[in-house]
């Protein structure tokens, strides 16, 4: 797929990778967003629609991206559509690192391998362009500083980073305050990319269980609801397995 379109799981990857460390922030709560990222693209593309709080296929034509399609397949082979909540907490995680592999094979980032504490293998990622990195988060600067409505795409990135808590990484310390507040705020911008942030907050919440009600929205409000915090991981909720493989990814 061409580098001129990039999608929302790669751009809120990019968003989390810190430059300097090659780290990720937010790890627990990163493969939940990349999961509603991938929702959203799909919607985005035609292919999914939002059915209350539940996600029905539209549309099974492949993308041509492998792994959103691998997405759309497992979604089709469900056969009626899907609570939203259930799909992001599903056992099918891993996406971190699937997109760390992909980024690196479309050569947007390059692993760097090192150890910890001298013995045990790690690798982190480096961003090979930090202008686009740059460009991603100008957007969501952009949104915030001047109140304009973004488009739905930008919408849905902020709507995300909220969710996973990444708005004390964009927007640190007290200074930081107001971006935080705007940024959740932006959330009532796209339905789709609200009913997938608050999906993600109630699997962080350990809410999954009880289906979110739909009560009709009053005229000037999106469906999705009213904003929320993005909540600390809740103690007892599932989280990735770790890989077999001896040499650990630190990508966190």
């Amino acid at each position: 797929m061409g580098r001129s379109r990039r999608t929302l799981p790669e751009e809120l990857l990019l968003l989390a990778l810190d430059p300097a460390t090659g780290t990720t922030a937010q790890p627990q709560s990163l493969d939940l967003g990349l999961a509603g990222a991938q929702l959203v693209e799909l919607a985005l593309a035609g292919r999914i629609a939002p059915d209350g709080d539940r996600i029905a296929v539209v549309a099974p034509r492949p993308t041509g991206d492998p792994t959103l399609d691998c997405a759309l397949e497992l979604l089709r082979r469900r056969g009626a559509p899907v609570r939203a909540v259930h799909w992001i907490g599903g056992p099918r995680l891993g996406l971190r690192q699937t997109y760390l592999s992909h980024l690196e094979r479309c050569g947007m980032v390059h692993a760097v391998a090192g150890q910890m504490c001298g013995v045990l293998p790690t690798t982190r990622y480096q961003a090979t362009d930090t202008e686009i990195s740059r460009e991603i988060r100008a957007r969501l600067d952009s949104a915030i500083r001047t109140g304009v409505p973004p488009d739905p795409r930008t919408a849905a990135l902020a709507a995300l980073a909220h969710a996973v808590g990444l708005g004390k990484h964009l927007y640190p310390g007290n200074e930081g305050r107001s971006s935080r507040s705007r940024l959740r705020d932006l959330i009532r911008h796209d339905p789709m990319g609200g009913l997938v942030a608050h999906a993600v907050m109630d699997v962080q919440n350990g809410v999954a269980a009880q289906p979110r009600r739909s009560p009709a929205a009053p005229p000037g409000r999106q469906a999705a609801g009213p904003a929320r915090s993005a909540p600390e991981p809740a103690r007892g909720v599932p989280m990735q397995p770790r890989r077999g493989s001896m040499a650990r990814v630190v990508a966190h």
